[in-house]
C-alpha cells in the first residue's frame, strides 16, 4: 500500500502530456467525456491517449449522467480501467458497473447534489469529493473546506478534488486524509493543456507527504473485461 495518496491528473487532451504526467509519477489519467467541458475528448483521442499510457497508469473516464450503454462503449473503445460518475447517477448503475470489473468512483459535492449525506446510498470503489460550485459539474478550481471530506460517513476510500494546487496540497491532505488526490485546472496553462512543470511540482509535493499509516489504493492500471 502506498505511503502517500495516489495521484490522478484529470482533463488530459494530448497524448504527449498524458505520457509526461505518467513519467512524472501520476497513478491515473482522467479523460472527460462530457461535451460541455472544454477538456472533452472524442473516442478516437481517448484511444490514442490510452495507447500512450497503456499498462503504466489507470485510465479513468469521467461521465456526467451518461447512459449506461454509452459508458460501456467508451470503456471498450478507450480501454478505460475506471469510470468516474460526476452527475446524479443512481446507485444501481454504480453496482452494475462495479460487477463488470471496473473501478467506479462516485462524485459527491459539498455545495450541490448529490451531497455528502448521500454517501450512505452508494457502494462505489471510492468517492470523489469536491465543492460543486461553478457552471460545470467539476470543481471549477474552487477551494473549499477540505476537512469536511474526512468526516464523510463512509468506509470507502476518498479521492479529494477541488481547488488543489502544488502550493496547498500538503494542507489539503492534512485536512482531508484522502486515499487519492485529483487535480486538473491547478496544473494547467489553459483548459486541457497542462503545465508539465506544475504537474511535476504537484506530484513531488504529494510523494513527499508520508502518511502515518499506509493508504488503500484506489487506482489500478488493469481491470477485468467489461
Amino acid at each position: 500500500m502506498p505511503p502517500h495518496p495516489q495521484i490522478k491528473i484529470c482533463g488530459l487532451t494530448r497524448e504527449d502530456q498524458a505520457a509526461a504526467c505518467v513519467a512524472a509519477g501520476a497513478d491515473a489519467i482522467g479523460l472527460i467525456f462530457y461535451l460541455k467541458s472544454p477538456r472533452h475528448v472524442s473516442d478516437a483521442k481517448g484511444a490514442r491517449i490510452a495507447d500512450a499510457v497503456a499498462g503504466q497508469a489507470a485510465l479513468v473516464g469521467v461521465f456526467v449522467d451518461a447512459a449506461e450503454d454509452e459508458i460501456v462503449r467508451r470503456v471498450k473503445a478507450c480501454r478505460l480501467t475506471a469510470v468516474q460518475l460526476h452527475g446524479e447517477e443512481p446507485a444501481t448503475l454504480v453496482d452494475r458497473l462495479k460487477k463488470s470489473g471496473l473501478t467506479v468512483i462516485k462524485a459527491l459535492f459539498a455545495s450541490r447534489q448529490p451531497g455528502f449525506g448521500k454517501a450512505v446510498d452508494y457502494q462505489p470503489s471510492a468517492f470523489l469529493v469536491e465543492c460543486g460550485q461553478g457552471s460545470l459539474p467539476g470543481g471549477n478550481a474552487h477551494r473549499w473546506n477540505w476537512a469536511d471530506a474526512a468526516a464523510l460517513d463512509t468506509t470507502c476510500p476518498i479521492v479529494l478534488a477541488g481547488g488543489l494546487t502544488p502550493y496547498n496540497i500538503n494542507q489539503a491532505i492534512t485536512a482531508a486524509r484522502p486515499a487519492a488526490v485529483d487535480i486538473s485546472s491547478g496544473v494547467e496553462q489553459m483548459p486541457g493543456v497542462k503545465d508539465i512543470n506544475k504537474v511535476r511540482h504537484f506530484i513531488r509535493e504529494v510523494q513527499n507527504y508520508t502518511t502515518v499509516t499506509p493508504l488503500e489504493p484506489v487506482f489500478s492500471e488493469r481491470r477485468s473485461s467489461c
